[in-house]
């Protein structure tokens, strides 16, 4: 699981203008048109041609859990690709990302400076060129921690340097233990 690659495609998704098909059926159906056919459906799901022609016939409306997460997955994945791409192109070069995270913050301090690594609700507007750093590592399949530090530099400039006004000489900031996540564009 991919906790901020996870929370940038969930910013992404919120601009989508239609609903992604919610049935197995409809979703099957959905893959079938996007990959031209039962077969390469089959392959990329790992199951039978005529399993994904069951499905597509509504022979099969109820599939395991397992496949369910895969076939939704793949869905969202190929959704609305315009959309999306709008979407990133915005935060990344006017709108910027709204980070929203509960998480071990902060960097090497005095102790009892308000500065000190300790656990802080944030909500933080972070400039497009951070949301278009992000985005660019995603789509690069970064890992999750390299997103991470990313988000780090981010709000070591905006929160605690607040874009150079003060903190001037501050290292790196730990952002770790994260709790909760969420990103908004």
């Amino acid at each position: 699981m991919s906790l901020f690659g996870d929370g940038l495609d969930a910013a992404v998704h919120k601009a989508f203008t239609r609903p992604a098909p919610k049935s197995a059926p409809a979703q099957m159906r959905y893959l079938v048109k996007q990959l031209r056919g039962t077969k390469a459906a089959a392959q990329m799901l790992r199951i039978s041609q005529r399993t994904v022609e069951r499905y597509v016939k509504e022979q099969i409306k109820k599939p395991r859990p397992d496949l369910a997460a895969r076939l939704e997955g793949e869905v969202k994945k190929r959704w609305q690709p315009q959309i999306r791409a709008k979407a990133r192109q915005k935060a990344a070069t006017t709108g910027g990302i709204v980070i929203d995270t509960r998480a071990r913050i902060g960097y090497t301090a005095p102790v009892g400076s308000t500065d000190e690594d300790r656990v802080r609700h944030l909500t933080v507007a972070l400039p497009p060129q951070y949301a278009a750093r992000l985005f660019d590592a995603q789509e690069a399949g970064a890992s999750d921690q390299h997103l991470q530090q990313i988000a780090a530099d981010a709000l070591k400039e905006v929160y605690f340097q607040d874009g150079g006004r003060r903190a001037g000489d501050l290292g790196e900031v730990r952002f770790t233990d994260v709790q909760h996540l969420e990103f908004d564009l």
